[in-house]
């Protein structure tokens, strides 16, 4: 089992558990597909937890999807939609459409979906993909053709249409994490969602307009402050840049053509050095044709602690030396209780593809902005601001200085570092801290690898590292003991995805197209194990979603 479903299934059980790593968990379950594991613990749960309608459900979801057992699962999703509304009637729908000829209940997937669509507002956009496939279905059945097709048309691509991500994006525009939209977190405070990969926040003052980030391309900035314009006419004065990466300054044109000023940390111009001479981002982060060197000369940087007001509303600008970067501003406004936090919470303690972030830069950044005494946190990133609450702080950051131990001592006791990661670590002070547990899950194997990369060598007393192969010398090997067949690597990789361990089989195939390029089977095969490996980190690793969307060529339309 790997380490996620085991981490999620451990975290399910405890009690006062997020009701959302059960939702999580059975995406895992489903993605990796591992349907009899996922009924038997979602069973098993639900035993233990009667009258809970959601665990019922999932059960219900799980058993629907196993040969010869329909009436038991219909009986239990009928079951859990008499406990509780919502998830419950979302689940008996899908799961219905999913069976031949939606097992005789069209009407009531019907039924069930059109009151998801009623509520929708409390369900992530992303679920609405896989309400709309399974309507077009429905009403195809019971004859409403041009409903089917208008519910087709707004699931989106068959090839995408089962994912529940609110992610979407294209290689000619980028990636988004959320569908359009201007969020007020606080009278005056907006912040531009889903308009680019990172989020821009506008600040209303008396005399003008703050900007908080500058989006990675002109147009997406522009798009931002075209419907900013719907809400002010007063001209951006100033922008504040919570850091140099190419997200957060590539727009920078767009919002200063009144003659803004710009103001960054004093470390900025570092960092921006650093992004320009590092390697290119993976998939499809930035648009085609938009370089992620960026120019930029801020007006004012700022050293130390420093207060200014804009027409009536006092700033205050915090540097912090971040878990992301060596820039990063924290931009507070204490009338408010609100921080602007860039990206210092941001999983992968930098970007992954850089030799940057640290630990100790996160502790001391967590630290500062408690001292603030916010009420909102707003990060540079959708699922940033969801999940890496103020109210999550105190626990993460415990559980975070555990984990650190626990690396440590793995390092020194010559552990490799797939070792520590297998070691699946959960500090026991999160059964105290159920809104610390996801954005602790969603960082913890980027933590170990960014602390193992800083603290070990490239050497290791195991032999890895000491000797380098290619996928190409590697394939070849692997060739020989297949007997230069390859049928042998089609085995080993379906063999492997049937035991849900989707990754490694992706990688037994992509070297088995290095010896056999153009096999119809292996490249038949490649193109689902990326379409499960998107399925798998759709919702706990954004990185990872795009890097095998990319791969698979997958274009998704906004959800909703």
């Amino acid at each position: 089992m790997n380490g996620e479903i085991a981490a999620l299934s451990q975290v399910a059980t405890w009690p006062n558990a997020d009701r959302r790593a059960g939702i999580v968990l059975a995406n895992q379950f489903r993605a990796a597909g591992l349907d009899m594991e996922g009924f038997e613990f979602f069973s098993d749960l639900s035993s233990r937890t009667p009258g809970d309608g959601l665990l019922l459900a999932l059960a219900g979801a799980f058993q629907a999807r196993l040969n010869g057992q329909t009436g038991a699962a219909i009986a239990k999703l009928d079951a859990a939609t008499s406990l509780d509304l919502g998830l419950p009637h979302y689940y008996r729908g899908t799961s219905l459409a999913g069976l031949p000829g939606c097992a005789g209940r069209a009407e009531t997937v019907v039924a069930d979906l059109e009151f998801v669509l009623m509520v929708k507002d409390q369900f992530p956009p992303g679920f609405m993909r896989p309400v709309h496939a399974a309507l077009s279905r429905a009403y195809d059945l019971l004859g409403r053709t041009e409903e089917a097709a208008r519910a087709r048309a707004r699931a989106g691509d068959p090839a995408t249409d089962h994912l529940i991500t609110d992610h979407w994006g294209s290689p000619e525009d980028g990636f988004r994490f959320v569908p359009r939209r201007m969020v007020e977190h606080a009278p005056g405070v907006h912040v531009a969602q889903g308009y680019d990969f990172a989020d821009v926040g506008f600040v209303v003052t008396g005399t003008g307009v703050v900007a908080v980030d500058a989006a990675s391309t002109p147009e997406h900035a522009a798009a931002a402050l075209r419907d900013l314009r719907e809400i002010t006419d007063l001209p951006v004065t100033h922008v504040i840049l919570t850091h140099a990466h190419w997200d957060h300054v590539g727009g920078l044109d767009a919002l200063t053509a009144d003659g803004a000023e710009v103001i960054a940390q004093a470390n900025f111009p570092r960092e921006l050095a650093l992004q320009s001479s590092g390697p290119p981002p993976l998939g499809y982060y930035l648009p085609i044709g938009h370089d992620r060197r960026a120019r930029v000369e801020p007006d004012r940087l700022v050293h130390d602690v420093e207060k200014l007001t804009i027409g009536g509303v006092d700033f205050t600008l915090v540097p912090i030396p971040g878990g992301e970067t060596e820039d990063g501003l924290v931009v507070h406004i204490p009338s408010l209780q609100v921080a602007f936090t860039g990206d210092m919470c941001m999983p992968y303690l930098g970007a992954p593809t850089l030799a940057e972030g640290s630990p100790q830069g996160l502790f001391q950044a967590m630290q500062a902005v408690m001292d603030l005494h916010p009420r909102k946190l707003v990060h540079g990133h959708p699922a940033l601001t969801e999940n890496y609450t103020i109210e999550a702080f105190p626990g993460l950051l415990a559980a975070l200085r555990d984990l650190e131990r626990v690396i440590t001592a793995g390092i020194s006791d010559g552990l490799t570092l797939t070792e520590i990661l297998r070691l699946n670590h959960l500090p026991a002070s999160l059964r105290d801290h159920p809104v610390s547990v996801m954005p602790y899950l969603v960082t913890r194997d980027n933590f170990i690898q960014r602390v193992h990369r800083q603290r070990t060598g490239y050497w290791h007393r195991s032999g890895e590292g000491v000797e380098r192969f290619t996928s190409a010398e590697l394939s070849a090997a692997l060739d020989l003991l297949g007997g230069r067949s390859a049928s042998a690597f089609v085995t080993a990789g379906l063999e492997l995805a049937r035991r849900g361990e989707h990754p490694l089989a992706l990688h037994i195939v992509d070297l088995g197209l290095l010896s056999h390029p153009g096999v119809p089977e292996l490249a038949g095969l490649r193109q689902s194990l990326l379409q499960a490996m998107v399925a798998r980190n759709q919702i706990l690793n954004p990185f990872k979603f795009m890097h095998y969307a990319s791969l698979a060529g997958l274009e998704l339309e906004p959800a909703g």
